[in-house]
């Protein structure tokens, strides 16, 4: 049975014009920077970001953690939003690797902080608090296109203020094809850009840190320090290459199947879908207390959700329009059958 798989775009495979460039990478040592195929994904993702630098490693996680290790030292703090994934859902990294205390602040309706409220968390400089050091924002948020205008404030409020700015961008093509815009008009206006290529571009593992030299080459260090340092890396690189050049413009296909989704499941009278103005490839639906085994009974028919009340389903590369389909079929016989 084909499984379609809506619990994440993380769960995406390579194609195999994908494995067939990673067959044919050129490889060296990259922990000595020997690395062809790595030094030329890092070029690419910075020329792409317009960035002086860019730094290939694991994952997203790792990524945001070097952002923080590179921007902060012990004792200092970083402002971030309480649902983001670099507080919430990263093991608590900078606490406990970087001795970096958080400041959750909640995110408003369109995936922003309030930068007014973010003012009243910066400290003083007094020795009774920890020196707040960086802003921290989130592009995609719950799969949200941030405003565009809403960067250039963050920008003069982060100078005003002497903050660093990072932004966890895992999902920020996603977010520059949504708003029209090339990738660089959102990345220009942060000192760091973590960008994701194992989600909705599709490679099977890594992300890249984007910033000028200074920072990259701090994340560069502290990167060796926490074992992510890679050898022969290029043959994962190789896949990032090819999603960046090959999958990113696509993803306006992965919107557009979401928005499909949101549709056909609104007209479902039990649901309660929200798919907002500027969502991009996430519909979020609300279920009845009674609709405890959808989950399950889908199951059977090889489609993969989460588990809980309010489900996040992401459409993604290896999700086709017919699969969407199928799922909206699916879900209606259920509560026809059951509720």
């Amino acid at each position: 049975m084909e499984v379609i798989d809506l619990r994440s775009d993380t769960v995406t495979k390579p194609s195999q014009l994908m494995r067939q460039k990673m067959a044919e990478a050129e490889v060296g040592d990259d922990v000595y920077g020997e690395d062809p195929t790595v030094n030329d994904l890092e070029r690419i993702a910075a020329e792409l970001l317009g960035k002086e630098s860019a730094l290939f490693a694991p994952s997203g996680t790792q990524t945001n953690l070097l952002a923080l290790l590179s921007h902060c030292q012990r004792g200092d703090e970083y402002i971030v939003g309480q649902l983001a994934h670099t507080y919430k859902y990263e093991g608590g990294g900078g606490a406990v690797l970087g001795s970096i205390q958080p400041q959750p602040l909640d995110f408003e309706p369109d995936g922003t902080l309030d930068l007014q409220k973010v003012s009243g968390f910066v400290k003083p400089d007094d020795y009774h608090f920890a020196k707040t050091r960086l802003l921290c924002l989130e592009n995609t948020h719950h799969g949200l296109a941030l405003p565009i205008d809403y960067f250039s404030e963050a920008k003069r409020f982060a100078q005003a203020y002497r903050l660093r700015l990072h932004l966890d961008g895992a999902r920020i093509f996603n977010a520059a094809v949504k708003c029209r815009v090339e990738v660089s008009e959102i990345s220009q206006y942060f000192d760091s850009v973590s960008v994701c290529l194992s989600k909705g571009l599709g490679a099977p593992v890594g992300s890249v840190l984007c910033g000028d030299h200074d920072t990259i080459a701090k994340a560069r260090r502290w990167r060796k320090m926490l074992g992510g340092g890679m050898r022969q890396a290029g043959i994962l690189a190789a896949a990032g290459i090819f999603a960046l050049k090959n999958n990113s413009l696509r993803l306006d296909e992965d919107h557009q199947k979401a928005q499909l989704l949101a549709d056909e499941l609104e007209k479902i009278e039990q649901l309660r879908v929200d798919y907002a103005e500027a969502q991009t490839n996430m519909v979020f639906v609300t279920l009845p207390e009674d609709a405890a085994e959808l989950k399950s009974y889908l199951e059977e028919f090889g489609v993969l959700i989460p588990s809980g009340q309010r489900v996040r389903l992401v459409l993604h590369l290896d999700i086709s329009k017919d699969d969407v389909s199928r799922v909206v079929s699916h879900v209606k016989n259920y509560f026809s059958e059951y509720i």
